[in-house]
């Protein structure tokens, strides 16, 4: 499935989940990130990020099958293309 994750933490936090969601995901733009996740990998990730949450920290995180059914448009400068070239 094709996700698009978005989160808010703590400063004392951020570093960690910024980590974690490399590992997992493709960076796009401060705590924003998208890429294609198993069910496995997606619940994993939640699992690894609940355990560094707390207090008013929040995870978004939005689903689709595919990412062809999701138009995106960049306005501006994008920060981080995930366009892969061979």
């Amino acid at each position: 499935m094709y996700v698009i994750l978005v989160y808010d933490m703590d400063g004392k936090r951020v570093g960690k989940m910024l980590k974690l969601c490399r590992r997992y995901l493709s960076w796009i733009q401060n705590s924003v990130f998208e890429g294609e996740l198993t069910d496995i990998q997606l619940k994993q990730l939640k699992s690894e990020a609940e355990a560094l949450m707390s207090g008013k920290d929040s995870l978004i995180i939005f689903k689709n099958r595919d990412q062809k059914w999701l138009d995106k448009e960049v306005v501006g400068e994008e920060r981080a293309s995930i366009d892969n070239f061979l």
